[in-house]
């Protein structure tokens, strides 16, 4: 595995501003980087954000009716006055409250304390608070997230059967957390990049911390699924043959922090809205962008780099954003047209540095939607909660008399529908390009589910007798037999 650099080891790490201490995920850490710009710190000091991301789209219908694609003729005229009200009287209410549900009653405090620690470590300290003593008097201290049924998921982790519903249950809430670092240690990448693993681990905490835990979909274990999926792609021959170490980083970072702090609704919400972030970014890959400087923030207050050249460091934000950016579903046409060429050209060569951080940025969309490419037993419950969060927004925009996103009407749409949509015109024309440049049992696996999944809703939807629905679900059954076998030589047919 190739090291892209030398890495120095400097005596002092960079202080953080005090300014920052009171936040996360800011973009006042460096007003003079090149990266940043726009108005000044002390008018964003409360805020997330950064700098424009222009882009022209032309998208097909579907991918404009499922509420990514932002009208550029809908700009805001506002600039960036934090007292400046609109006419709505929510435009500025945190999203956090419009999503939240009913918490068991208790300080704050005490609930981000249990967030950190794993349900072993939290019954012992629990004990050890009220006066029990602990039979190891080391027991409330040590945190033992690696064992049991967990460890033994993650010895597993690059099965494309992998259920992270069930492996979030076994961490208490912290698959992101756990699942990154064991994907960070098993590269090597703490030792190849000189990683502090206290920096490390809190911060991959701040980055499970600000995904929105009330959001039914874009939350933590969604970005733990991405993460997950994004490493069976890193492994596919033409990737782990020629991925570098500063690929493996970015890709599992980029994963990780890919959706940071997504407040539950699209862009042209936020656009139509008039929100801060809408006007900041000009509307233009809104979200992803605020992700990408989120992700920036969180980087620069842990200190995670801070011991690599300054000239380096930017340079990996800057690739971090770009790929983050590719998962704007509105320049999906953009990104698969390009695909195509080079497939069609078989100009690809993964020796070349922008054409493998191409690669990443496919490998990251098709991680970003694969859902529908998971077995059954995933593939519906995540859906379920993607059409929750729809549902959701559509119910806001009801209440405040504003015009009902097309795919967030629950009154007009069902989950059936919305899934055959999205299958049909988003996910199977990419993946059917991936299985082209990665000719892998994978590659066919997915696809597989993918057409049966299709079905399965069609089926749903349609109301089938039962005998079809028993031999729908022995198809599946197979195809899952399927993923878990050897992946097969680059370029192999085989069934």
């Amino acid at each position: 595995m190739e090291v892209c650099y030398q890495l120095p080891v400097l005596p002092l790490d960079r202080p953080v501003p005090k300014h920052v201490l009171s936040r996360r995920g800011a973009i006042s850490f460096s007003s003079s980087s090149s990266l940043f710009g726009g108005p000044a710190p002390r008018q964003l000091s409360k805020r997330r954000g950064a700098i424009s991301y222009d882009s022209e789209d032309q998208t097909a219908l579907y991918i404009r009716m499922l509420g990514t694609y932002g009208d550029v003729r809908v700009r805001s005229q506002l600039g960036f006055e934090q007292e400046r009200r609109g006419s709505h009287p929510y435009l500025y209410v945190d999203f956090r409250i419009l999503h939240s549900r009913p918490e068991s009653a208790g300080p704050v405090s005490a609930r981000n304390v249990r967030r950190l620690l794993s349900f072993q470590r939290y019954l012992n300290s629990s004990q050890f608070l009220r006066g029990i003593p602990a039979s190891d008097p080391l027991s409330y201290i040590l945190d033992d997230d690696y064992t049991g049924q967990a460890k033994l998921m993650l010895e597993k982790v690059g099965n494309w059967n992998f259920d992270i519903f069930l492996f979030d249950r076994l961490t208490n809430g912290n698959s992101l957390v756990n699942l990154t670092f064991h994907l960070f240690n098993s590269y090597g990448l703490i030792e190849l990049f000189q990683l502090d693993m206290v920096k490390l681990r809190r911060f991959l905490v701040m980055i499970q911390e600000d995904y929105r835990s009330q959001n039914p979909y874009h939350n933590a274990v969604h970005a733990a699924d991405v993460t997950q999926a994004m490493y069976c792609y890193l492994q596919e021959p033409k990737l782990a043959q020629t991925l570098t170490s500063c690929d493996l980083l970015l890709g599992l970072l980029a994963a990780a922090t890919h959706d940071l702090d997504h407040p539950g609704v699209n862009q042209p919400f936020l656009i139509k809205t008039d929100h801060y972030l809408a006007a900041l970014y000009k509307n233009s890959s809104v979200l992803e962008n605020h992700h990408w400087k989120s992700a920036v923030g969180l980087l620069r207050e842990s200190a995670l780099l801070s011991h690599l050249p300054t000239e380096d460091r930017l340079s990996l934000e800057e690739r971090l954003g770009s790929l983050i950016l590719a998962t704007d579903i509105s320049r999906q046409n953009d990104y698969l047209s390009e695909f195509r060429s080079h497939l069609d050209k078989e100009d690809l060569c993964l020796t070349n540095g922008g054409h493998r951080h191409f690669i990443l940025q496919m490998a990251l969309k098709c991680a970003d939607i694969c859902n529908p490419c998971r077995p059954w037993k995933l593939c519906q419950q995540w859906s379920e909660k993607v059409t929750e969060e729809f549902f959701h927004q559509g119910d806001i925009e009801r209440k405040h008399n504003l015009e009902v996103t097309p795919l967030c009407d629950r009154q007009s749409n069902s989950i059936a529908n919305i899934q055959i949509g999205f299958m049909s015109y988003v996910v199977e024309p990419l993946f059917l390009e991936w299985s082209r440049f990665s000719d892998t049992r994978l590659s066919q696996t997915m696809l597989g589910h993918l057409s049966l999944n299709k079905q399965g809703w069609k089926e749903g939807r349609d109301k089938p007798d039962a005998t079809n629905s028993r031999a729908s679900e022995e198809q599946r059954t197979s195809v899952a037999k399927d993923s878990n076998s050897r992946v097969l030589p680059q370029g192999s047919k085989g069934s």
